[in-house]
């Protein structure tokens, strides 16, 4: 049997608060359920998934840095608040050579103007937004059909 292909599942601030912060935006499920639902979603499709979340820059891009050094196959990231802010972490994805899908709950460009520009998209392979926790599942399925031949 072959190994399943890794994907490093970040997830970036106040994530950690789901289902309790602005369910009327983000929704009722918690991180946890996420999770939840990107294991089993990705047994589906045959990935294997390592899920984070942290508040803290710099260790959102040490984190990003561990995909070449510990052999992941793909990125799903929401970086939450620091997609509109972070160089840092657009830098560090860009070292990868990996497909990257970039994800939000919310639609971003529905929102206010300062959510409309991201410095994660220009270096991701795709961009999933508006679909709620849908999303996670959606950019796992993208990722399988881009990365298992």
């Amino acid at each position: 049997m072959s190994k399943k292909p890794r994907i490093l599942v970040l997830n970036g601030p106040n994530l950690n608060m789901l289902g309790v912060r602005e369910p009327a935006i983000y929704g009722s499920l918690t991180l946890s359920a996420i999770e939840a639902l990107c294991a089993q979603t990705a047994d589906e499709v045959g990935l294997s998934i390592d899920f984070r979340q942290s508040n803290h820059e710099g260790e959102l891009v040490t984190w990003i840095q561990e995909v070449i050094t510990k052999s992941f196959d793909g990125i799903v990231i929401n970086a939450a608040a620091y997609t509109h802010t972070s160089v840092a972490i657009m830098d560090a994805l860009k070292m990868t050579d990996v497909p990257i899908v970039e994800v939000h709950i919310s639609n971003i460009f529905t929102r206010e103007a300062f959510r409309h520009h991201s410095y994660v998209s220009p270096v991701a392979t795709g961009v999933i937004c508006g679909f709620g926790a849908e999303g996670y599942k959606l950019a796992l399925r993208a990722l399988a059909s881009k990365i298992i031949q």
